[in-house]
Parts: structure tokens; C-alpha cells; sequence
């Protein structure tokens, strides 16, 4: 028996172990979803705290819920460790550890190269390996391969390597791990083969492209899409705030059009960890081929400068009421990169804090879901806690900013009890009775 045809009847009957690398909001739900599938899964981090709250049976992702991992714990098929060693168990590895930026706006690719390490310590005949984490083109070539290829193994006949872009859109109800197609490459034909056999098993739709490096190239396009449209709204608001002209108004009638148009919305900044990060990602690599990736690379400073226009929005709208950001009370209305989740990496809220009380304003924010947060990410110092949303709170403010459109924000009684408003998200259009001004973004 072949190692292929040793794995492919692995994954049929169930026998074979899962590993997942970095329990995070993309490794937690792609474990439980494996385990949900009759799999034994074995999750790695090397943070203690997720490893005993998920052996306890407890989710610290909202999006996977708590009776499940307590389940799948409870049956067996669920465990996690701090120990690379447990990969020795391991049939099949997916790596889902994080990729982000150096202050240099370069890649850290430290995350993986220590984890592909460890994988080299420890693979074995019949073993696949897949990255998800988000990266450069050739990552998988540059740094995997080498490393399988150095402990002696032909990779696509003694063990299976493949890169899968993860697809996670923390908060989505509609889209999860099962329903999200998953594209897939491999490095040999016959590693496509294993990795399509493995999530076909999880996943309802797989798609096959031809490698690995293209696979990687289909997530830097679908999120540098995002980031450069993104880019192009943000700088039709501030054109249309300098004409005198509603932008969400424009967007709104734009969108009527049936055919030649997508709707993307402006907003104070870009957050999470793949828009504004993975663009970035695509141009660094392309420095290598003495090409500029302009459109990423003007898009980027357009969004990262998005925060700084929201307070210049919030310094022209104290100065109408005679006032000064320096020593005026500001409450930011929610700390999270999008609504209704409890994320704030690359989160522009941190910056538009920092930016206010660099500028002398008295800040404090309120969100649901962020009781603190560090001003470390911004550039700033220390932390700042999150204080109750009271209708003295309200009146005390002599500016309340919109950062974040939470769906249990009381955008009614925020209309009637604050005074002055700027709303970067447009939120206040629901509301037709306001006392308050509002100045849109």
C-alpha cells in the first residue's frame, strides 16, 4: 500500500488524527469542525490558556459555541496541547497560526517557520500538511518544502503538502467553516488528491486550482479586492465632504444599477487581520521582482489615513459649536473592527482614541464586547477600560463618534441624549427623530 492510498483510507474511515496548529478564530472552528465530522482532532497553541479552556470544554470564540467543544471534549475527539510532540499522532496538520506585519509594514513570518519546524521534527510517512495562515506567494515552496525535502522525504509520494487559504469572516451567520467553499492546491498532483480528500470530508464544496503558489495568490486577490475598493469609497467620501455632497446617498443610488457596479462603503479605517494586512503581503513580495504594486500600495495609505479624517471631522465639529478638542469630553462609540464581534486587531477605534488624546481630547469609549484595550497596537501607551453607555454618560459628551455600528447600540435614545454626533458608519440614517447633530463621515 502506498502512502497515499494509506491516507485516503485513513480519512474514509475516520481513523485518521487531525492536527490543528493555532487555536485562534480560525484554527478553533476549523478543530470542532473536523471533530463534528468523526474525526480525532489534536489542537496546538502555545498559549495555556486556550489549551486548558478548550480540555475544560469551553469556546473563547464567539462563533463556536461553548456546548459544542464541551462535546466533542467529552466524546474524545477534542483535546488540545502546548506540545509540538503530540504531531507524532498526527495524520494530517493544518497550520492556522497568525501572520501578521512588522512595524517595518513587512511580513512576520516567525509564527510559521517556527511551526514548519516542528512539523519537520516530527513528520512521518503518510503525514499531510497544509497552511492556511495567509501569506506571500511561494511561502509553502520557500518554507515548508525545504524543510520536508531536508529530513529526507519526497513530498507528493512519502508525505503530502498543500496550502489552503482559511476563510473565516469572524461574526458572519450565514457563512462557516462547512458552507465556505475551500480552494485547495497542492504541491504534486497526488497532494491535491489527499487534501481534497481530507476537507471533502468537512467542507460542502472544495476547489481544486493547479499548486500551491496559486492557491495562496486566490486569498491576496480576494482580500486585496476588498482593500483597494475599500480605498477608492474612503476617497470618494472625503471628495464628496469637500463637494458638500451626502457619499452615502451617492453610494446609495449607485447601487441601483443592476449590471457594472458593487456597493462598498467608506469608513473610518480598515481592521481585522486579513484586509489590511494581506495586500501587503502581495506588494512586499513583488519588491523581490522590482515591481510596485501601486494600486495596493495607494490604497493602503488611503485607508491608513482614514482615522485621521474622522478626527479632523470631530475637530471641525466641536470648532462649529465654539469649542476645541483639547480638554473636551469624546466618547467612541465601539473598539471593534466590525460589528457585533469582540475583535480589535488593526482595529482603526484604537487609532482614532490614540489620535483624539494626542490632540489633548478626554477620551473614553464604550463597546459591548471589548471591556479593555490596549493602545500598544496604536502606537499610544497603557490601556483603557470601557465605561458604561448611561444616558449621563451621553449628556457629559461633548462629541460622540460612531466608530463601530453595534447592532445593540440604542441609536434612538443616542440621537435623543447626545448633543453632537459624528457617525462614520452611517448609522444614524435609521434614526428620523434625533435631537442630536450628526456630522456623516
Amino acid at each position: 500500500m502506498t502512502a497515499k492510498s494509506d491516507f485516503l483510507e485513513k480519512v474514509k474511515n475516520r481513523t485518521a488524527v487531525v492536527s490543528v496548529i493555532g487555536l485562534g478564530y480560525v484554527g478553533l472552528p476549523l478543530a470542532v469542525e473536523f471533530a463534528k465530522n468523526g474525526f480525532k482532532v489534536i489542537g496546538i497553541d502555545l498559549d495555556p490558556r486556550k489549551v486548558t479552556s478548550i480540555n475544560a470544554g469551553k469556546s473563547y470564540i464567539p462563533d463556536v459555541p461553548t456546548e459544542e467543544v464541551a462535546r466533542f471534549v467529552k466524546a474524545g475527539l477534542l483535546k488540545a496541547t502546548t506540545d509540538y510532540a503530540a504531531l507524532a499522532e498526527a495524520d494530517a496538520i493544518s497550520i492556522c497560526v497568525p501572520t501578521p506585519l512588522h512595524k517595518t509594514r513587512d511580513p512576520d513570518m516567525s509564527y510559521v517557520i517556527a511551526s514548519s519546524d516542528e512539523i519537520a521534527r516530527h513528520a512521518h510517512p503518510g503525514m499531510l500538511i497544509v497552511l492556511e495562515s495567509t501569506t506571500y506567494p511561494g511561502t509553502t515552496g520557500d518554507i515548508l518544502l525545504p524543510r520536508l525535502n531536508q529530513r529526507g522525504f519526497t513530498v507528493g509520494v512519502d508525505v503530502f503538502l498543500a496550502f489552503s487559504p482559511e476563510r473565516i469572516d469572524p461574526g458572519n451567520k450565514n457563512y462557516g467553516v462547512r458552507n465556505t467553499p475551500k480552494v485547495v492546491g497542492g504541491h504534486t498532483p497526488d497532494c491535491t488528491d489527499a487534501v481534497v480528500a481530507l476537507y471533502s470530508t468537512t467542507i460542502e464544496k472544495v476547489v481544486r486550482v493547479s499548486g500551491t503558489q496559486a492557491a495562496e495568490m486566490v486569498k491576496l486577490l480576494e482580500n486585496t479586492f476588498r482593500a483597494v475598493n475599500i480605498g477608492l469609497v474612503n476617497e470618494i467620501a472625503i471628495i464628496c465632504d469637500k463637494l458638500g455632497v451626502n457619499v452615502w446617498e451617492v453610494i446609495d443610488a449607485a447601487r441601483t444599477k443592476p449590471f457594472g457596479y458593487m456597493a462598498f462603503y467608506p469608513g473610518p479605517g480598515l481592521g481585522g487581520h486579513c484586509i489590511p494586512i494581506d495586500p501587503l503581503y502581495l506588494a512586499w513580495r513583488m519588491k523581490s521582482y522590482n515591481y510596485n504594486a501601486r494600486f495596493i500600495e495607494l490604497a493602503d495609505e488611503i485607508n491608513m489615513n482614514m482615522p485621521r479624517h474622522v478626527v479632523g471631522k470631530v475637530a471641525e465639529a466641536l470648532n462649529d459649536d465654539g469649542k476645541p478638542i483639547k480638554g473636551m469630553r469624546i466618547l467612541v462609540l465601539g473598539a471593534a473592527y466590525k460589528k457585533d464581534i469582540d475583535d480589535v486587531r488593526e482595529s482603526p477605534a484604537l487609532d482614532v482614541i490614540k489620535l483624539l488624546g494626542d490632540r489633548g481630547g478626554v477620551v473614553d469609549y464604550h463597546d459591548p464586547y471589548i471591556p479593555t484595550v490596549s493602545l500598544e497596537h496604536a502606537g499610544g501607551q497603557g490601556t483603557k477600560d470601557s465605561v458604561p453607555l448611561t444616558d449621563a454618560t451621553l449628556r457629559a459628551a461633548d462629541c460622540v463618534v460612531i466608530v463601530t455600528d453595534h447592532s445593540a447600540f440604542d441609536y434612538n435614545a443616542l440621537g435623543q441624549k447626545a448633543r453632537l454626533i459624528v457617525d462614520t458608519r452611517n448609522a444614524m440614517a435609521r434614526v428620523n427623530d434625533a435631537t442630536a447633530r450628526i456630522v456623516k463621515l
